[in-house]
This record gives structure tokens, sequence and C-alpha cells, in this order.
């Protein structure tokens, strides 16, 4: 075919420009390029086009890819912002979340998804997560084995695909970013409906038991801070065909194990019970802190785990964020929170990201009570709403839940400044504060002490508490 010099030149020209753009501009995955970002795991451009690395601006800016509240620097309270929070990016709900609930389909499925849950794919989505968490400037991501890599037909299958995604996960972490913590997902597959480490069936057990040794081994390699348990999906259904009490004897056998094989491994991470209530069965051993707690000290195992405490299961078992904080921190068991949410119309885990102002204030007043949270943090267990199908919305929700948990440190800063409520607090017990009070406090009063004080006082004259003035006082801070 003969072609006309002219329109050969501009042939040229135009394949010269493509290769010039390809030179230097590296491919990255727009929303509009189709199969582009399918093509190959070992894609190289960036998977968040146009989204820059997000910096402070302070509260006035109007830039919703920009930090106004989180000024990692800033030193509150003797430590710095970053130092409080911690923040983490769970995998799961950011690159694994596809906007379904229990009454609807999935709404959304990123430009770098080729439809597949193979270990190319799986490869492409931990680079997209670590291309995320160096935008968004935090230094720590939550995984559960399953979500990182795909199951294999087997359990050795299984291992090597997240041997290998795994292998590429810690070249992407570099030197500065880590695991919070890692776990084994010990509930999706058929083979544990009836639970995990709780399962009435002994190869279940037995299976359950290798898969977290594999998951603990994997977070100890990329040098994780914690390891966290979901033992929330045991529970039971109906008492009738249940022995609850040789299922607990059962979970505390595992978590026994669980424990000598961190000492054997050298693995320096806490391990962490998450409390759960409700789902999927409608009730769980590890309802709330205080019901963990108890299992725990029932089997010895206090010294061992701590509690990794979500705000949306607090609402689901009934207390507040703050109540279950407050009862983890003081059974000196508060190792890590989950910052999310829940609709208070809606009974199941929505995990919606925390941006109540209020809540994020009682939520940091315990963490600075317990003087922090390492090597634990925050971790946003959230997802997107299934009406935000846009990548930007990845980043606008992280920023939106750390400037919120950002803003409640400040708050709790000016409420120490102030010192009112405090004080509130103080004089309210100030008739404890006396020599009767004290011997009460260290365990010297007995009933034959306190019936005779009881004579010589008499009727007992009981003050205001004052709800409305320490509602206000806090109000004033928000």
């Amino acid at each position: 075919m003969k072609m006309k010099a002219g329109k050969i030149f501009l042939l040229l020209l135009c394949l010269n420009v493509i290769t010039i753009g390809v030179i230097a501009n590296p491919p990255t995955c727009d929303a509009n390029l189709g199969e582009a970002c399918s093509d190959s795991s070992e894609w190289q451009g960036e998977f968040f086009p146009g989204i820059p690395k997000i910096k402070y601006e302070g509260p006035s800016s109007k830039n919703p890819l920009a930090y106004k509240w989180y000024n990692k620097e800033e030193e509150i309270l003797g430590k710095k912002m970053k130092d409080w929070m911690r923040f983490s990016v769970a995998f799961w709900h950011t690159f694994r979340g596809s906007g379904s609930d229990p009454f609807g389909a999935p709404t959304k499925s990123w430009p770098w998804e080729d439809g597949t849950n193979s270990v190319a794919m799986a490869k492409r989505r931990m680079k997209a997560n670590f291309e995320f968490i160096n935008k968004l400037g935090v230094d720590w991501w939550c995984f559960h084995d399953r979500d990182i890599a795909p199951d294999g037909k087997t359990l050795e299958e299984s291992n090597a695909n997240l041997d290998e995604v795994v292998a590429l996960a810690k070249e992407l972490q570099g030197t500065k970013i880590r695991p919070l913590w890692g776990t084994a997902q010990l509930f999706m597959h058929p083979r544990y409906m009836h639970g995990g480490a709780t399962s009435s069936e002994l190869g279940v057990y037995v299976y359950s038991a290798a898969q977290v040794k594999k998951a603990m081994e994997v977070t100890h390699y990329l040098g994780g801070e914690n390891y966290v348990f979901w033992g929330g999906r045991e529970g039971y259904q109906t008492l009738l065909n249940t022995d609850m009490g040789r299922e607990l004897d059962h979970m505390a056998r595992f978590f026994e194990s669980a424990a000598a094989y961190k000492k054997k491994i050298g693995f320096n991470g806490t391990l962490l019970i998450e409390p759960k209530p409700q789902e999927p069965t409608k009730h769980q051993y590890d309802w709330d802190a205080a019901t963990a707690a108890n299992f725990l000290r029932k089997y010895g195992l206090e010294g061992e785990f701590k509690l990794n405490i979500e705000c949306n299961h607090a609402t689901l078992s009934g207390h507040s964020c703050h109540h279950e904080l407050e009862t983890a921190r003081l059974n000196s068991m508060l190792g890590n929170i989950d910052a999310n949410t829940g609709d208070p119309q809606i009974g199941w885990d929505t995990d919606q990201f925390l941006t109540d102002i209020g809540e994020a204030t009682l939520v940091m007043l315990s963490v600075v009570r317990n003087g922090g949270l390492a090597p634990g943090g925050f971790n946003f267990d959230a997802k997107l709403r299934r009406e935000s199908t846009d990548v930007e919305d990845l980043f606008i929700a992280h920023i939106s839940g750390m400037d919120t948990l950002a803003r409640g440190l400040c708050n709790v800063a000016k409420l120490i400044e102030d010192g009112s409520l405090a004080e509130l607090v103080r004089k309210r017990y100030q008739s404890f504060d006396s020599e009767l009070g004290a011997q009460i406090e260290a365990g010297k009063a007995d009933f034959d002490m306190l019936e005779k004080k009881a004579f010589e006082l008499g009727e007992p004259k009981v003050a205001s508490a004052k709800q409305e003035l320490a509602e206000m006082i806090f109000q004033s801070a928000l």
C-alpha cells in the first residue's frame, strides 16, 4: 500500500509525540484507562494520578485533599500528634471494599481491578496500597491474610500465595512503614461456619491453628507491632445444640498455644483480642470489653493479651466507645483502637469513618489518660459509603477521620489546661478525701467500723452531681 509523504510525516510525528509522552509521563491507573492497569502485576505507574501527597494546611483550608487539624509534628501534651495517633490504613476496607451490604450488591470496583482474585491482582493491590499510604503520610497498615493473598486449593498453596505477596509488601514497605497489626481471616470461608477455635469440628480447629501460625509468622516477618484475634466470629445462635463450656475451653487452649508460639519465634508484638457482639451470631463469647477481660482472667491469659477496641462494636453491645475504652484502660488491657462509628438507626456493623467531634474528644480523653497507645494505635477499620465511588473519596474519608481525632486531641488539651472538668470531678468525690474515706479505699474499714460511723454521722447529705455543668464545660471545648 502506498502512502503520501505528508501522511507519512504526520504518522511519524504522532508516533514521536506518543513515545515522548510515555517516556516523560509514566503510565497511571486513571479511571478512564480501561484495561490498561490490568495488563500486568508489574505495573509501575501511579494508581492515584492527580492526588498529591496530603499536607497540613490548617483549619481555614477549604482544600478537601489537605489536613485541617492533623499536624503530625505538632507537640500536644508532651508528644507529637503522630505519636499520640499512630494512624493505620485497613487493607480490607480500603482495597477490598466493594460497597456491598446485607441488602445491596457491590457499587464500586477500582480502576486497577481485573475481576480476579489472582496472585497477580493481589500484588497490584499491594502496590496501590503503599502508594496510598505514602501519599496519605502515615506509617502503619493492617491486614488479614486472605485479604492480601488469595486462598489456594490447599493450605500449602494458600501459604505459597501469601509468601509471594508478602515478599512484595516487605520490599514496598521500605524502612519506615510497618503493619500496626496482622491477623488471620477465620470467618469468610465455609469451613468456618461454626467458628474457628470454637468449631465443633476437630479438623477446623487444626486448620485454624495452622492458618494463625502462618499469619503470625508473616506479621513478625513484616515487623508488625501487634497481632489480633478475631474471636468475635465465634459464639452461639442457640444453647440447645452448643456446649458453651467446651467451646470456651477450646478457645482458651488456642490462645495459650498462640502465646507460646509468639515467644518461640521471638515476636515481640502484643497479642490483641477484639470484643465483637452479635455478628454473625446473636451472642459472642467476647461480647464487650468486660466479657473479654473476664475470659482472659478466668484462663490466666491477662498477662498475654490486651484488647483491640472497635467503636462500632461498643455501640452494638449497648455501650459508648468511651465506656469500652475506659473499661479496657482501667483493667490495664487497652492495646489498640479501631477508629470507626456506626449509624444509630442501623443494627449492624456499618464501619463508618468517625467524624463526630464530641465522640472523638471522649476517645482521645481515654487515650491521653492511658498515656498513649504504643505499640498500638488507631486503625481505620472504616469503609466508604455505598454512594461514594470515586478513588478520591478514599483519601477524603481518611483525611476526615484523621482530622476528627486530631481535633479531639486538641480539645482534650483545652479541657486539661482549663481544669474545670477535673475540678468538678474532684469535688464530687471530695467526701472520700477524709480519714474514713482513706481507710475505705485502703481496704481497712470493715462493716463493724462502718456501722458505728453510720450511727455517728446520721442521715447523709447528698450533693448535686452537676451533670449539666459537666456537659456545658465539655461542650465549650469542642
